[in-house]
């Protein structure tokens, strides 16, 4: 068994917020907004992604 599981609800949650995440640096990027905006929707993005992609499901739930 591995130290960190992902629930499949904090699973969902992750998933939920890169894609607002990502709808943020979109709506962002094509108003052509303060850098600063892009930078933090994106690493949040990047980040729950990054999450959902390495730590595994626990099983059970």
């Amino acid at each position: 068994m591995t130290l960190f599981t992902l629930t499949p609800l904090s699973a969902t949650i992750f998933f939920v917020v890169a894609c607002l995440a990502g709808y943020k640096y979109r709506r962002v990027w094509k108003a052509e907004g303060p850098a600063w905006q892009l930078w933090i929707s994106g690493l949040i993005a990047a980040g729950s992604l990054l999450t959902l992609a390495f730590v595994p499901l626990s099983p059970g739930g």
